[in-house]
């Protein structure tokens, strides 16, 4: 598998890890999710994010569900989050990722980092730990509250020549992108691929700010594709009204602690994965909220009928 370069763009489904009902790694489901991202045309794939649940696995679950997805992967990308409190363990996955074919690694910020030399400090022993793995800094102090300025991004980013990719997740976050692709045009920041998250919130206006694509999760990775592209395209009112369509089901999986229940119960709707288990500590879903989240999905349906999840056959059967 090719390796992650600054040139790289488009939609990287941020992966969310399958659980049985038990608790157990659901295999089958990996397969199929991983299947699904192939056939929407997503261009790669993060798995062991923060909505993978990374933290909620050992070492060797880790490893078997990063290996599982770069294998069933084929011409996609795939990045695996590898933080870790500790550089041994770092090094480790990054190392077993790559060796199954992974593209890159993605490393975010412990959150006990606060001024500008902690964190310039911390990436540079990251990656000197990694060696020469090409990897991506995740920038979202909404939830790893860190928070980097683009100068630091800059720093970084020269500093380290194989990080070759920023996943740009502050909110507000416009400004930044701006300020690092004039960073570029003066000269002082070298080529960087810049992908969006946070749910993809603001996609719509983070590609006009010269976003290359987008890294997020939310349960219609076509949505995320199709806005890219019709940006890319120019389309803009194109983009917006799709994008609009979406967006309160969008809003409604921000939820902290309650999106990824959202977010699980949407795949497995859509036949994906088998359960929309989280592993233990997590929050299931109500009744309540799961008749909210079938209104919303019959609203957006009225615009975008990929979102008409008519009683189908369960990935379970």
């Amino acid at each position: 598998m090719t390796k992650l370069t600054p040139k790289a763009a488009g939609t990287f489904a941020i992966a969310p890890t399958p659980f049985h009902d038990d608790g157990r790694i659901d295999e089958k489901s990996i397969d199929r999710l991983t299947d699904f991202y192939a056939e929407v045309g997503c261009d790669g794939v993060t798995v062991l994010g923060i909505l993978g649940e990374a933290p909620k696995l050992d070492a060797s679950e880790a490893e078997q569900v990063a290996i599982r997805f770069v294998k069933r992967a084929k011409n996609m990308q795939i990045i695996v989050g590898v933080s870790a409190p500790g550089f041994a363990s770092m090094r480790a996955l990054a190392k077993a990722s790559m060796d199954a074919g992974a593209a890159g690694v993605m490393i975010a910020p412990p959150p006990n980092l606060r001024t500008d030399d902690q964190i310039t400090g911390y990436f540079k022993q990251a990656q000197e730990a990694i060696g020469d793995i090409p990897w991506v800094l995740q920038d979202y102090p909404l939830t790893l509250s860190v928070v980097f300025t683009p100068a630091v991004i800059r720093k970084i980013v020269m500093d380290s020549p194989t990080c070759v990719m920023l996943k740009h997740e502050d909110w507000p976050g416009l400004e930044k992108i701006s300020a690092l692709r004039n960073f570029q045009k003066d000269g002082s920041l070298r080529p960087l691929s810049i992908l969006v998250g946070n749910g993809g919130l603001f996609l719509d206006f983070e590609m006009e700010r010269g976003a290359d694509g987008a890294m997020t999760g939310y349960a219609f990775p076509e949505l995320l594709i199709d806005v890219v592209n019709l940006s890319k395209q120019g389309r803009r009112d194109a983009a917006h009204d799709l994008f609009d369509a979406h967006l309160p089901l969008i809003r409604y999986e921000q939820q902290p602690g309650a999106g990824l229940a959202v977010r699980k119960y949407v795949l497995q709707k859509r036949g994906i994965i088998a359960s929309s288990a989280q592993r233990k500590p997590g929050a299931g879903i109500t009744a309540q909220a799961k008749a909210e989240v079938e209104y919303l999905l019959s609203r957006v349906a009225r615009f975008d009928k990929r979102a008409n999840l008519q009683p189908q056959s369960s990935a379970a059967e």
